[in-house]
């Protein structure tokens, strides 16, 4: 007879053990808390998943099982992806959050097996991990230069946005992440002759970066400089809250241009609600900061290989392709507009 345990148990200490440093990266590194918090979301959903459904999740280890009870076993998990990624398709969610989901169970699984010596029979390689190409939004050339040189608008805006809008085109131009922003101090900025450079190592990916400054961007960091080397350049201001004050930003600025966004479930685009018009300023965030930075030098004519050393990409990034692709398409709108003027007689 099966040996069985329950899941949810196996989960919580699956997360305990990352949050204290017990289970580590393969290089010895802890884990990140945005990957925890992941696992929190995922086991959340589990739980949700066993009260919607009224069944009570478990495991066994199949090094003690018979050719029928392994088989059996394994219908069991394939039967749990089918009904999980339903539950959470008939919730709204898409297939970068439905994927996402996966991913940490399969990670779940390797724990099990890998740090605990409980073997699952590997069944999460059954599992496939569904993903979805969003649209990189960012802002335009000129919509940059606007929040920049636009001295009468900055001027109407209350100092709680303007500082928004100053920490926003700092991001844009240096291609900083959101959580590298905000811990930068005085000992980030070397000054050499006329000109300034930016020192920082990134805290998601342990690299080194050396930029040199704008004059813009030399401004904003003299506004905010701190008489002390500790401490932060930037008061530190929630994720939340600073994407809620940068959609009022792009309201404020007029960004409402329309713009379409496609989703996928299961693989398939959702048909858009011709009803429902998404305007720009909806979908600012903190992302738009990093992908601004890297898609305009890219726009501007900066060689691809000097963006990714600036940006930490790798050669191989996919991600980065996606700014490439980007930037070509804005660069063949640009040029269709010349064409059509020129074909105007």
């Amino acid at each position: 007879m099966k040996k069985q345990t329950t899941l949810i148990p196996l989960f919580k200490t699956f997360i305990r053990d990352t949050q204290t440093g017990k289970r580590l990266k393969k290089n010895g590194e802890k884990i990140k808390s945005q990957s925890i918090q992941n696992y929190i979301y995922v086991l959340k959903n589990l739980i949700n998943f066993e009260i919607k459904t009224n069944v009570i999740l478990r495991i066994c280890d199949v090094s003690k099982l018979n050719k029928r009870e392994y088989t059996s076993e394994k219908n069991y998990w394939k039967k749990f992806y089918k009904k999980f990624t339903e539950y959470l398709y008939a919730n709204g969610c898409h297939d970068n959050y439905v994927g996402t989901n996966i991913k940490v169970i399969r990670t779940f699984f390797n724990y099990l097996k890998n740090d605990r010596d409980f073997f699952t029979g590997d069944f999460q390689r059954l599992f496939y991990v569904r993903s979805e190409d969003i649209e990189i939004l960012v802002l335009s050339p000129e919509q940059l230069k606007f929040l920049i040189h636009d001295n009468i608008f900055e001027d109407s805006l209350p100092n709680s946005l303007q500082r928004i809008k100053d920490i926003f085109v700092f991001g844009c131009t240096t291609g900083l992440r959101f959580s590298d922003v905000f811990l930068l101090t005085n000992k980030n900025f070397e000054q050499q002759a006329e000109d300034w450079y930016l020192k920082v190592k990134s805290k998601k990916t342990k690299t080194f970066t050396f930029i040199k400054l704008s004059n813009y961007a030399i401004d904003i960091y003299k506004k905010y400089k701190s008489r002390s080397n500790i401490q932060p350049l930037f008061t530190k201001i929630s994720l939340f809250n600073f994407n809620k004050h940068l959609k009022r930003l792009g309201m404020l600025a007029e960004f409402n241009n329309p713009i379409e966004i496609s989703r996928e479930m299961r693989g398939k685009t959702l048909q858009k609600d011709k009803n429902k018009q998404i305007l720009f300023y909806e979908k600012m965030s903190s992302h738009m900061m990093r992908r601004t930075a890297i898609t305009t030098l890219l726009i501007l004519g900066m060689p691809e290989h000097l963006v990714r050393k600036m940006s930490g990409h790798s050669h191989s990034s996919n991600s980065f392709n996606r700014y490439v692709h980007y930037a070509q398409s804005y660069m063949d709108r640009e040029i269709d507009k010349v064409h059509n003027k020129l074909e105007q007689y």
